[in-house]
């Protein structure tokens, strides 16, 4: 928490997150549950979730391409500012006429997005000190986790009150809220992405800079592991997504009101996780964050999946749930800090775009993987592959980049 009070830049970066976050909660909810009220169909809702996902495949990367040669935080201020006022054609619906509205403003809300994340990522590193990155990594991740808590249950509560209009309006506000608190962060040492960008032409040659990213991927040890990581973890990621709801229904013999409470136990147990972490990642090394961070995650996977062999019921699970949340925390801020510091300024934004799109990708890949072979070979074996790839990769991390801080004090370039 010292950030927020001794880092005011900081401190305006988190709250804007919070507010814009908690708002997309908050929608997240509401339009799922209007869509479904008036069509009754699971196809419907669920095309919303693909006009949200297809941008992250399809933009990602070649948007992060622009995030490098932008002013970042002017990027964040005018893509807030683009989000607010187009989620306000959703006013307009009111029939399952208009359907088609809501998933084309899905679409471009998550299009704007891959502006907005790489942004974020790439401008955090300038706003504080490198000893306190890893700390600052941990409470991004804890206004993320707030932002869950809350935004859901207060996007339930206005969609049950005042209906779909009202949950539009305070997203949309929370956007304009967190665009002005943007605008007030002291302009960032010029970065080299800045420089770089008053010198080039207007236009840039995308499938090159597109090309450099890749070749940047490929030929940095360090980075190729992350990307590596991140593939791997995101594809068991989807698994658990598509196999979660069964899991609590068919195994643990819980209904709705469970899987309620498992989601937010892990919420909690990521908040109280953050802030430990934040207080303590000072003295540790980020590797040694991620790498045991995920070995952890990967065991309490474990024993979450295979328990109701021998224990029934959903307490424990709630127990261990909340319980991930230290190991959740240490291994993401470990995670964006070595990403964060390892990539140069000006390769940042496609990078953290790049990012994005491999972890959409492979996460789309495991939800498909999950459902075909969980209905073939059962759902404890597969939804297991979570808990192992966490494992797996806790270990690779370890013993791959031993190599990290030698490296440390030569930038990517």
């Amino acid at each position: 928490m010292r950030l927020l009070f001794s880092h005011r830049d900081f401190a305006l970066l988190w709250w804007a997150g919070l507010l814009s976050i908690m708002g997309n909660w908050a929608l997240q909810v509401a339009l799922p549950v209007y869509i479904f009220e008036q069509t009754g169909s699971a196809l419907a809702t669920g095309l919303m979730f693909a006009a949200s996902t297809l941008p992250r495949v399809l933009f990602g990367s070649v948007a992060g391409i622009y995030v490098d040669r932008w002013n970042r935080k002017k990027t964040l201020v005018i893509t807030n500012i683009l989000l607010c006022v187009g989620l306000l054609p959703l006013l307009l619906v009111s029939s399952a006429q208009l359907l088609w509205l809501i998933y084309l403003i899905a679409f471009t809300q998550s299009v704007l997005s891959q502006f907005s994340s790489p942004a974020e990522n790439a401008l955090l590193p300038l706003l504080v000190e490198s000893k306190w990155l890893a700390s600052a990594n941990a409470m991004n991740a804890l206004n993320n986790n707030l932002a869950r808590l809350i935004g859901p249950a207060l996007g339930g509560l206005l969609m049950a009150s005042k209906g779909l209009a009202l949950v539009v309006l305070f997203d949309a506000s929370t956007f304009l809220l967190a665009a002005f608190l943007i605008g007030l962060i002291r302009q960032p040492k010029n970065s080299d992405a800045d420089q770089e960008s008053k010198q080039e032409a207007p236009a840039p040659n995308l499938l090159r800079e597109w090309l450099a990213g890749f070749t940047l991927i490929r030929q940095n040890r360090t980075v190729t592991i992350l990307f590596a990581y991140i593939a791997l973890t995101a594809l068991g990621e989807g698994v658990m997504a598509a196999l979660f709801i069964p899991f609590v229904a068919e195994v643990l013999k819980g209904d709705s009101l469970a899987v309620g409470w498992l989601m937010s136990a892990q919420a909690v147990g990521g908040i109280l996780g953050c802030l430990v972490i934040a207080a303590i990642a000072t003295q540790f090394q980020p590797v040694k964050l991620f790498g045991w961070g995920s070995i952890l995650v990967g065991l309490i996977d474990f024993v979450i999946f295979n328990y109701p062999a021998f224990i029934s019921g959903v307490g424990l699970g709630i127990i261990l749930f909340a319980l991930a949340g230290l190991p959740v925390s240490a291994l993401q801020a470990g995670h964006m800090t070595i990403f964060q510091e390892a990539v140069h300024d000006r390769y940042r934004g496609r990078i953290f775009g790049s990012y994005g799109t491999t972890m959409a990708l492979t996460n789309l890949t495991g939800i498909g993987l999950g459902g075909w072979l969980g209905d073939r070979i059962g759902i404890i074996p597969v939804i297991n592959i979570q808990a192992e790839v966490y494992f797996v990769g806790g270990v690779l991390v370890l013993l791959l980049l031993r190599h990290y801080y030698a490296e440390r004090n030569v930038p990517l370039t």
